[in-house]
């Protein structure tokens, strides 16, 4: 658990981070129900820089953005899973339905985002590129995702409504 962190505790130890010239690396999602797509996503994430920083949606944020049945895990036990990987660094939780405030913090040097955000709106792109980091997008693994885990559980018994 030593790996979830604050935005007072990741500002502190960004400002660390950059006095050794590390190249931050920041990623966000609410990583409900962890699966191969994930993994791939953040390994591909932290290959990018040295630190690889999670933001993660709070359940609250999480509601918020996907509908009062999800999270389907909470906040703590999601937050407790992607801190268990070798590959991610930080995982600080946001309350926002954006964690725009959280890259304001960072100011990371690459915002790793999914390709589907191509030719959308990426939040906290301008915080980003006003101080010469860039955008990365990353390929997804097709068919995995958290809703098809969720609509495969449901079909499997027999929930069709």
């Amino acid at each position: 658990m030593d790996k979830i962190k604050s935005f007072e505790q990741i500002k502190e130890i960004i400002d660390k981070l950059k006095a050794f010239n590390k190249k931050i690396v920041f990623t966000n999602g609410c990583f409900d129900i962890i699966h191969a797509g994930h993994v791939n996503y953040l390994q591909k994430a932290k290959q990018l820089g040295d630190i690889l920083i999670v933001g993660l949606n709070s359940d609250k944020s999480v509601k918020s953005i996907k509908g009062e049945k999800r999270p389907i895990n909470n906040q703590d036990d999601r937050a407790c899973v992607l801190s268990a990987f070798y590959f991610v660094d930080y995982v600080v939780i946001f309350d926002q339905d954006t964690p725009y405030e959280l890259i304001k913090i960072i100011q990371p040097d690459i915002l790793a985002k999914g390709a589907d955000w191509e030719g959308k709106n990426i939040v906290g792109k301008d915080i980003v590129e006003k101080s010469n980091g860039k955008i990365v997008l990353i390929d997804y693994l097709e068919g995995k995702s958290t809703t098809s885990i969720i609509d495969k559980i449901l079909k499997a018994y027999g929930y069709t409504g």
